[in-house]
């Protein structure tokens, strides 16, 4: 456990796994997030070389940087360590974390498929090691505030939900470096990412799934780079049609498609007997942008913007920041850090995300078999 379990004053040092000079997910958002927090020190890096890990350390300021995840993780000056890096590369740099006992945050998807989640989430349950994953859409305050709306019954008996949603790299173009989202077998899919975070936060709020019918295609196997024009195949599917039951007996059903829709690309209902709640977002990534909530209930009443209380912004220096990507990061990270220093369990950890993962078998299984299936913890 961290210093910290035994002195909560004591910072929580953290070092981070795929911290590059270049940019991407963890400059964007777990550096942001971790300092705006009282709690954390950000103490170590580690790159794909010893050379890239020190420029990284020079850019943002990390006195301790590694050229493998190795070194960093048996490092006695980290206390977590968090895997950034793409989901192909996830379990061979998780691994040495939990065995060397050390708490692990790691990225959503956990692993490329249910194997590997679930082969994770044994070693750490096995080596008794506290561990969280990246699904942090259930941390966000507007998410929080729905889920407590529908609990005290805002929209009555929940009898079904709807969501549509877009998925931007698995349209007709694709972006520099994001072929590897294009390939079923890396497990970073339309399925996997959009989907699993968006699928999450709906069980936070309504609870899980009991029963799934699924219909998935592959309807642009052809796409072509953005500005260069290259072709290249994609087999990770760019059409999903999920129905199912939830375990409250409401219906369920998500459509998510690949690329931009003119007209919506997220949308949210929940239908009650009472009234009716709409999500909207900025974009389809919910669990990393902005969202608002609309409700109406009783009769002769419209949809109006439901402001999220004051109570639920319980970060000061991220109040009034809610279009930054490290928001949601942070809130995920300050319920980490109350489960480090007290013992709570708030985080999804390793279990949680290979049921997760379970749920997505269960669609991919049900799509291609046809049957309606059991979804099971």
């Amino acid at each position: 456990m961290p210093s910290s379990a035994s002195d909560p004053r004591t910072p929580v040092r953290v070092g981070i796994v795929g911290l590059s000079a270049g940019g991407g997910w963890a400059a964007r958002a777990h550096v942001p997030a971790l300092a705006g927090l009282d709690g954390y020190e950000l103490r170590a890096l580690s790159a794909s070389s010893a050379e890239s890990a020190r420029a990284a350390g020079e850019k943002y300021g990390v006195p301790l940087t590694f050229g493998s995840a190795g070194e960093l993780a048996r490092s006695e000056e980290v206390d977590l360590v968090v895997v950034t890096v793409k989901v192909p590369h996830h379990r061979e740099l998780i691994l040495p974390a939990l065995e060397a006992g050390k708490p692990v945050f790691s990225e959503w998807p956990l692993g490329t498929d249910l194997a590997q989640a679930e082969e994770l989430a044994a070693l750490a349950e096995a080596k008794g090691v506290r561990t969280a994953v990246g699904l942090q859409a259930r941390s966000a305050p507007p998410l929080r505030y729905l889920r407590d709306l529908v609990a005290d019954g805002y929209v009555g008996r929940v009898l079904s939900t709807t969501m549509v949603s877009s998925g931007r790299n698995w349209g007709a173009t694709f972006r520099e470096g994001g072929d590897y989202l294009l390939d079923r077998a890396k497990g970073a899919t339309l399925l996997t990412i959009p989907f699993g975070h968006t699928a999450d936060a709906l069980a936070m709020v309504l609870g899980e799934f009991t029963d799934v019918s699924a219909t998935t295609a592959t309807l642009r196997p052809q796409v072509t780079h953005e500005t260069t024009g290259r072709v290249a195949t994609m087999t990770a599917e760019d059409q999903i049609a999920v129905t199912g039951t939830l375990e409250s007996g409401a219906i369920a059903a998500l459509h998510f498609r690949g690329g931009h829709s003119r007209a919506t690309d997220f949308h949210w209902e929940i239908n009650g007997t009472e009234g009716d709640l709409v999500v909207k977002g900025d974009s389809p990534a919910v669990w990393m942008d902005r969202i608002t909530l609309h409700g109406g209930r009783g009769s002769g009443t419209g949809l109006a913007e439901l402001p999220v209380p004051a109570s639920y912004e319980r970060l000061p220096k991220f109040a009034g920041r809610s279009t930054e990507t490290a928001y949601n990061v942070a809130y995920a990270y300050a319920q980490l850090l109350e489960d480090l220093t007290t013992g709570t369990r708030l985080t999804p950890d390793f279990a949680h995300a290979a049921r997760r993962h379970r749920l997505l078998d269960r669609i991919q299984e049900s799509a291609r078999t046809g049957a309606r299936l059991t979804v099971t913890a």
